[in-house]
């Protein structure tokens, strides 16, 4: 049995942090339903401009939608009808969990916010991820991770020393700060239910979550006023053993930050001289002496030197080399399933492993409305009260008009 198995999560979020959410829930176990819109769905059905935008003939949902929703259900809407808020209700009546993403106010305009929800369900995890709170004063404002990073201080630290900041390749204030945040928070939560019976509100920002990736540069800041700038911290660029270096054919990384580790480094690569000069800045004479003993050997090379020296030196890889390496094959994180209506699809994997009851990240991402009939059936309604749902357009099945659906945010 999967260790969620039975929880039932209503899913009313679109885009990233949300669907990953939500999909980790779904990978072990939990019966996720997307309650998407009468119209085109979540936006990220039809990827972005910068990400491809027009599908292929016969493509029904780009790979960053199937990235974020195997394993779940989907059904069809429309919030904004009073007949459809009410399917709505009569699903959260049952549900464990609800899910949106909604800036703050639009859910109880929807008639779907926490305390709606509550008077039908006493019991239920309602969680909101918002890019600054339910609360505050930045509550009303938009936002996208850049903003997040922008505001807890981490875009002001990344980057090298004088220059512009420099954007992470991944989104470290919608992963980090809310996707992670509001699933450990739901697991919380569900937890204290299991105990009490009581639900809850959870409040995720995004711009919390983000700052908390602060603990040690803010534990550090508030004992002695320490202010991080770019390419002067330590573990950021700062000292020769922790830094990446040219290879004679790329990048390699040296995270020689033990001296057992540097010591095993400077006297396997034959210059013990550099033991002394672990802690040196960029462009020191000794940084460059190091600089130059790694143009010496190519990636490949420095490798086979870690293996047999165990000083904390790994070739910096590239996407395509990273999803094809051993690593990632024998850990199990790129996975292959089949897809209807696209074929084979590849993917990156669950990382939580248990060894009683793993993730299963086998189910396909759902079609648009494919469940809405079940799902309502399910619920306690008639064919005929889902049919005439449908026919007023309060709901929704698979297919049909869903044509005009672009990217927004």
């Amino acid at each position: 049995m999967a260790p969620l198995e039975g929880i039932r999560v209503l899913d009313l979020t679109r885009l990233f942090p949300g669907g990953f959410c939500t999909q980790l829930l779904a990978d072990f176990g939990a019966e996720v339903i997307k309650v998407e819109d009468t119209g085109a769905g979540d936006y990220i059905r039809q990827a972005p401009p910068f990400y491809g935008g027009e599908l292929d003939p016969g493509q029904t949902a780009s790979a960053l939608y199937l990235s974020l929703n195997r394993n779940k259900k989907s059904i069809r809407l429309d919030l904004k009808n009073d007949e459809g808020r009410a399917a709505f209700l009569k699903l959260a009546t049952d549900a464990d969990v609800v899910v949106e993403g909604f800036r703050p106010g639009v859910a109880a305009r929807l008639g779907v916010d926490y305390e709606t929800v509550r008077e039908v369900n006493p019991g239920i995890v309602y969680c909101s991820i918002t890019g600054y709170g339910q609360d505050g004063p930045y509550r009303d404002r938009a936002g996208h991770d850049i903003n997040y990073q922008a505001s807890t201080g981490i875009l002001g630290m990344t980057g090298l020393k004088d220059g512009q900041p420099v954007l992470p390749a991944v989104q470290v204030g919608d992963l980090g700060g809310g996707a992670l945040p509001a699933a450990f928070g739901i697991l919380t939560a569900l937890f204290e239910k299991q105990r009490s019976g009581r639900g809850q509100m959870v409040d995720i920002s995004m711009t919390d979550g983000a700052m908390a990736w602060l603990a040690m540069v803010a534990g550090r800041h508030f004992a002695d006023g320490t202010v991080p700038r770019r390419g002067e911290m330590e573990l950021t660029g700062g000292l020769a053993c922790y830094m990446p270096y040219e290879a004679a054919d790329g990048w390699v990384a040296c995270g020689a930050l033990e001296p057992k580790f540097w010591k095993a480094f400077c006297e396997g690569a034959g210059h013990p001289e550099l033991v002394e000069h672990q802690f040196d800045p960029p462009g020191s004479p000794g940084w460059e002496k190091v600089a130059e003993v790694f143009r010496s050997r190519t990636r490949d090379e420095w490798k086979a030197f870690n293996d047999e020296h165990d000083c904390c030196i790994e070739p910096i890889l590239e996407v395509g080399e990273a999803l094809t390496s051993d690593l990632a094959r024998e850990r199990g994180m790129v996975i292959e399933f089949e897809q209807p209506g696209v074929g084979t699809v590849r993917q990156v994997g669950n990382p939580v492993s248990l060894s009683e009851t793993p993730a299963d990240t086998s189910g396909a991402a759902p079609a648009i409305g494919a469940d809405t009939v079940e799902v309502l059936v399910a619920a306690g309604m008639s064919p005929e009260e889902v049919d005439a749902l449908i026919s007023s357009g309060a709901a929704a099945g698979p297919g049909g008009e869903v044509e005009g659906g672009e990217f927004r945010v």
